[in-house]
């Protein structure tokens, strides 16, 4: 089992910045995939950025060179560094961790909302 807890949303303007993090009850060594999932108004969820136990990662083609991932194991959190904001990225941000014991098992957040303003 593996609890999420997201924080860091809130109101920014266009071009601003947020960081979201997203703590884990467990330690993220054994987690083996970790990633941020969006939900505007309206919109199904989509795959935002995703990160690996090894450090691999991949991001949506939106948000590439303006969102970057990352995980501190230290502090069993996986983080989403948000530059140069746009209105479209407005959405309920989901943390989501993955792991592959015997079983693929999902583990979802309840959600942080990031609206961006213009």
């Amino acid at each position: 089992q593996v609890q999420l807890v997201e924080s860091g949303g809130g109101l920014v303007q266009a071009g601003e910045s947020l960081r979201l993090s997203c703590a884990a009850s467990r330690s993220i060594d054994s987690i083996d995939v970790m990633g941020w999932y969006r939900q505007a108004p309206g919109k199904q969820r989509e795959l935002v950025a995703t990160i690996t136990s090894r450090g691999s990662t991949y991001y949506t083609s939106s948000v590439k060179g303006r969102f970057t991932i990352s995980r501190d194991n230290a502090k069993n959190t996986v983080n989403l560094q948000m530059n140069s904001l746009k209105p479209e990225d407005t959405a309920v941000y989901y943390c989501k961790a993955v792991t592959i014991e015997g079983r693929t098992n999902d583990y979802w957040g309840q959600g942080t909302q990031v609206t961006v303003s213009s």
